[in-house]
């Protein structure tokens, strides 16, 4: 998108973007500390996070309103002299910030603390609060080419659009479940519950899915128009796109391949996602929470849906979208795409650690010329570490789990519901242990089998 066009020429295209986007900002916040003022819920004082200076929150909203409306011209400018930035050592800490390891460990971190603080980060203020703060690390990242060639892709919008809007919606649903569960613990209904109001499905539904879709295609319209096409050359067997990348919607996918086979990961782990959102009617023994948000009543189900969605498919889709450049290297949002950029990666197995590296010894060989069950022998007694170690994840594990930390899940869901449970889990589990096995000890297959395509 950039590419041929010089400094100047790149400031002036991203100032026309960033100009009317500090405005909206702007006029976001302002009617934010209107609303909030006219209706009395912004003149409460609260003390801001780490700084503990008291004001507002419609006092707040209208100072963000001011501080965008002073950016804007300065963004609309071109000039790179007085153009809002995100600073050179910050940006060379994220780079270094989002390798594999940390980008992994991180983002788990991050969901625990929200979690663990989520009566803290959902109140509205401290939420606004961090909104804006999304929106400015946007708006200041933009004028780095190598940023804006990714997130101004149009391919990737819908990305970032996703991630903002996910955000937004989860910090409802939280909001909501955090507002029950202190009603609950007072002995008060849900708040779902206050509206029972009867709503008919003619006129009322169909009227406000009617201005939604007459919304939504004026919306995809202007969207058209404001975007090309993200359409591409003809393909070509002689001429790859590097990176070639999946859709959105199968980066995560994509993604899982780099640590399973593409039977593992392109067979077996989606059709257990598809089976095991069949199976969650049938091994859910918890009646509470329909109808209603709640976290304390529904934690475990909770926790299970937030980490297996948020943290292994979402995570993964941003991953793919904005870190794997060419030849499928990691990079950093502020780093260029450097197509002959050599990474070494050496990938060992279970089994070359076992024999080689613990007992200094070759790989169990068969003899030339050996019979098949000779050949097959040695195969499972070159694997037999690999092997052991999955069959006792799969097997021996679920008991462990059922006498201990689940005990009381087991009691209720009863073996079978138990056992189908556990293993999907386990499953579940086996994509971030072998990222970090993977990322920490060039891991690539605890149970290697090239001779029949079975690598685990």
């Amino acid at each position: 998108m950039t590419h041929g066009l010089t400094d100047a020429q790149f400031l002036n295209k991203v100032a026309s973007f960033l100009g009317p986007y500090y405005i909206v900002l702007a006029v976001m916040n302002g009617l934010a500390a209107l609303y909030l003022w006219r209706t009395g819920l912004g003149r409460t004082w609260l003390r801001l996070p780490l700084v503990g200076i008291p004001v507002t929150s419609a006092f707040l909203c209208l100072a963000l309103g001011v501080f965008y409306a002073m950016l804007a011209p300065a963004a609309a400018s071109g000039n790179g002299a007085w153009m809002p930035s995100m600073p050179e050592a910050w940006r060379e800490a994220i780079n270094r910030g989002t390798g594999p390891v940390i980008y992994s460990v991180g983002t788990v971190a991050l969901l625990a603390v929200l979690f663990a603080f989520r009566r803290f980060f959902v109140q509205p203020a401290v939420a606004w609060i961090i909104w804006n703060a999304m929106l400015l690390f946007l708006g200041l990242s933009m004028t780095d080419r190598d940023f804006y060639e990714i997130v101004a892709k149009p391919d990737n919008v819908p990305i970032v659009m996703l991630v903002l809007l996910l955000a937004f919606f989860t910090w409802v649903a939280t909001y909501r479940a955090v507002i029950n569960d202190e009603r609950a613990a007072r002995g008060e209904p849900p708040l779902e519950s206050l509206d029972n109001d009867k709503v008919l499905v003619w006129p009322d539904l169909v009227y406000i899915e009617l201005i939604c879709m007459i919304g939504l295609t004026a919306f995809l319209i202007f969207w058209a128009i404001a975007l090309p096409a993200p359409l591409e050359e003809p393909a070509s067997s002689v001429k790859t796109p590097n990176p070639s990348k999946a859709p959105w919607y199968f980066l995560g996918l994509q993604e899982m391949l780099v640590y399973f086979d593409p039977w593992m990961a392109g067979v077996v782990l989606p059709s257990l996602i598809v089976v095991g959102l069949m199976a969650i009617p049938y091994i859910d023994f918890n009646k509470a929470g329909n109808g209603y948000y709640t976290i304390n009543q529904r934690k475990f189900a909770y926790l299970v849906f937030q980490f297996g969605f948020l943290e292994m498919w979402i995570t993964l889709i941003v991953l793919g979208t904005l870190l794997r450049g060419p030849n499928w290297n990691f990079f950093g949002p502020y780093e260029y795409w450097d197509a002959h950029k050599v990474e070494a990666l050496n990938n060992v197995n279970l089994s070359q650690y076992f024999w080689q590296g613990l007992l200094g010894r070759s790989l169990p060989t068969a003899p030339s010329g050996s019979s098949f069950g000779t050949q097959l022998s040695y195969i499972l007694l070159r694997e037999a570490p690999g092997i052991l170690l999955t069959l006792g994840y799969f097997i021996a594990l679920p008991p462990i789990m059922a006498i201990t930390v689940f005990r009381r899940y087991f009691q209720r869901m009863g073996l079978i519901r138990f056992m189908l449970m556990a293993n999907l889990l386990l499953f579940m589990a086996s994509l971030p242990i072998k990222m970090v096995l993977r990322w920490v000890f060039n891991l690539k297959y605890i149970i290697a089998i090239p001779e029949y395509f079975l690598n685990f």
